[in-house]
């Protein structure tokens, strides 16, 4: 074997090594042991390679939701470049999905307009999933918060052309957002699949929402993923902390962080100010009210009778059948 054999097998058998040891850190730090000798030696001798991924991670550039709970098991907030995934398990829980996805496309534009840049979101929706939730709707987007004169909605028939534009999208860094709305988990967006959205999208600097309607739960490069199910909203609260009777509340989620950096999933509830254009944690008493059973645990009585009679059904009386006319 020539020497410049020789130096490749030596160089790949460091690598190797390498890669072993930094495994062999990762599994003890899961394991909060302490590091054998030799890892500890090796991560010593080259403290770049071991404390890459860390220093990787702390460079990352976030955006913090404004949720203290959320924010910490996020480890900080959302990702400005790569991608998140929200989905909603059944159909009918689809536009509870889309308006988080929405905030989060309104939380995007205002960090970039913050910045002094009017960027537009870009929402590529599949056909089907038009056909079972509908378009979204210009006047509604705008008083939910986000620009609609900077929003541009593409639908195409297929989830391969959904997922071409995507890609090409991402790499032109004009846009604050991208959204991707797929139904459900098609074959044509697998690991391998998301893995290559997940890079494109870091590598052009821009966040990437990937929803998917009616989807289930698999393997994915997101950074997070969240399921999303409809809260109630309840009243609509004042300034003073009263609440306006007979108004309808801030639009509620119930978010599930299925997939993040902490040790357990988060189950949180909350609401979206458009006005404010952030989000506020519901208080315990109605986070403890709508983690109950669809069935209420204090159900409402029954409307009272009128005066003067009880409120027990009274008998209709005799029935009489008439004959069926000829």
């Amino acid at each position: 074997m020539n020497k410049c054999g020789e130096l490749t097998v030596m160089a790949g058998n460091g690598m190797q090594r390498q890669t072993v040891l930094s495994l062999r850190e990762t599994i003890a730090r899961i394991e909060d042991r302490r590091l054998p000798g030799c890892v500890r030696a090796a991560s010593a001798a080259d403290p770049a390679g071991f404390r890459g991924e860390k220093e990787e991670a702390s460079r990352r550039k976030l955006l913090p939701v404004g949720v203290p709970q959320l924010d910490d098991a996020l480890k900080g907030g959302l990702p400005l470049e790569g991608m998140t995934e929200i989905r909603n398990a059944e159909t009918r829980d689809a536009g509870a999905a889309a308006g988080f996805v929405a905030a989060l496309a309104a939380l995007y534009q205002r960090e970039k307009k913050e910045k002094g840049h009017l960027a537009p979101i870009l929402w590529i929706s599949q056909a089907l999933a038009c056909q079972e939730a509908g378009h979204p709707y210009a006047p509604g987007l705008a008083s939910y918060g986000l620009d609609a004169e900077r929003f541009l909605f593409v639908s195409v028939r297929t989830v391969k052309d959904a997922l071409w534009i995507t890609e090409t999208a991402l790499s032109v860094p004009v846009f604050a957002a991208v959204v991707l709305e797929i139904r459900g988990n098609p074959a044509c967006l697998a690991l391998s699949e998301s893995r290559r959205l997940h890079v494109r999208a870091r590598a052009g600097g821009m966040p990437l929402l990937v929803f998917r309607q009616a989807g289930e739960e698999e393997a994915s490069s997101a950074f997070f993923r969240f399921q999303v199910k409809p809260a109630s909203a309840g009243e609509r609260p004042l300034p003073d902390g009263s609440v306006l009777c007979g108004s309808i509340g801030h639009p509620a989620f119930h978010l599930l962080v299925e997939k993040s950096r902490a040790y357990a999933p988060l189950d949180i509830f909350l609401e979206w100010n458009a006005h404010d254009r952030r989000f506020y944690p519901l208080d315990e008493r109605r986070s403890a009210a709508l983690q109950t059973d669809d069935k209420p645990a204090n159900p409402v009585d029954p409307l009272p009778a009128s005066a003067g009679r009880s409120g027990r059904a009274q008998p209709l009386g005799r029935l009489v059948a008439f004959a069926r006319a000829s």
